[in-house]
């Protein structure tokens, strides 16, 4: 049965954390403080609950983390993800008590038919130049890539990483070489660090060719910090931007996060994402596993809701089934930020994975 929330909106894409740990330790996200708080999981067991869900009608499935190319053989769990099919998935005819194939590490138990699952990765690209084409021939469809300015000392201040700059350019012009397309950049605007780079991406979006997509900071950062004036908005974006050259819009699916702009000149693409002052809830088509199993059916929920918790107990595959659908009903009409009411999630983004 395909999943639907009690809303009407159906649940077609799933982004899984593989790690909470991160090589960065960007300002808008994590005090520098803290590390790794919930720990990863085998493979096999993400790639489990991945063949549950694609077999209730996920379509797009997305790595993320904290940083998933920390993870050792993430290039062979795309390889794997890359045998499931959206369509017509049917379960083999026998499995074990606790519904898990455990002969392999990565081995599918599903009869693989149909077209191929969209599987797309978000990386802060320091570790993407030695990688993008090993993952594109493994079946990773597509990269996003966290970057913040495009000038080196400021990458610096925002990351905390000297000589990153360097290695995340490094690694974007690798995925374009590999054919990971569309290829996005996102930018975190931050008011105060770098709402000045607003012009300079649009120059690196038409120079480089990729998809610049600047996004409204959210209160998901470690330090609790987020106010509503350290938000650049989706108008001021194209206010600056319109300064520098004129922005057509382009049309885009009511549940994509991010509206879509080219230049006038049909050189060169922007997104951007407002959850803040243009929200997109009342069309969301996401849910999300954190990298210790838990499902989150927002950004901003207060609790979590644990399958691997029903994996250890021996739960089949039709079981954990009957779960996510549980958890989907539940899933919130929408987020609540800058409204008196608005409660913090109740983790930050490098724990709930982006």
């Amino acid at each position: 049965m395909a999943l639907h929330d009690k809303f009407g909106r159906a649940i077609t894409d799933l982004r899984i954390s593989i790690t909470d740990r991160c090589n960065y330790k960007c300002v808008y996200c994590r005090t520098g403080n803290e590390g790794a708080l919930y720990g990863d999981l085998p493979f096999s067991d993400y790639l489990r609950m991945a063949r549950v869900l694609v077999g209730m009608g996920i379509t797009k499935v997305r790595l993320t983390g904290g940083e998933p190319l920390l993870r050792n053989s993430v290039v062979e769990f795309v390889r794997e993800l890359a045998k499931l099919r959206p369509q017509g998935l049917k379960p083999p005819s026998s499995t074990s008590g606790n519904g898990a194939a455990e002969a392999a590490p990565f081995q599918s138990s599903f009869r693989e038919i149909g077209e191929p699952l969209d599987i797309a990765l978000t990386t802060n690209g320091h570790l993407l130049a030695e990688m993008a084409q090993p993952l594109k021939d493994a079946g990773l469809t597509r990269v996003t890539v966290s970057m913040d300015a495009v000038d080196p000392d400021r990458f610096a201040r925002i990351t905390r990483v000297p000589n990153g700059y360097d290695h995340v350019l490094a690694g974007i012009r690798a995925a374009r070489r590999a054919g990971l397309w569309p290829l996005k950049v996102n930018c975190v605007l931050m008011r105060g660090f770098n709402e000045d780079q607003i012009i300079p991406f649009g120059m690196f979006a038409r120079e480089e060719g990729v998809t610049v997509r600047f996004i409204e900071f959210m209160p998901l950062e470690e330090g609790r910090t987020w106010a509503p004036s350290t938000v650049v908005t989706l108008d001021e974006i194209l206010a600056r931007m319109a300064e520098y050259r004129p922005l057509v819009e382009i049309p885009h699916a009511r549940s994509e996060t991010a509206r879509r702009y080219r230049f006038e000149d049909g050189v060169g693409e922007i997104g951007i994402i407002a959850p803040v002052s243009h929200p997109f809830c009342g069309h969301c088509s996401r849910i999300r596993i954190t990298s210790d199993g838990k499902i989150r059916t927002c950004l901003f929920s207060v609790w979590d809701h644990d399958l691997h918790a029903q994996m250890r107990r021996g739960a089949s595959d039709e079981e954990l089934a009957d779960f996510i659908h549980g958890v989907v009903a539940k899933k919130e009409e929408r987020h609540h930020i800058g409204e008196p009411d608005f409660v913090p999630a109740s983790r930050t983004m490098v724990h709930i994975g982006g």
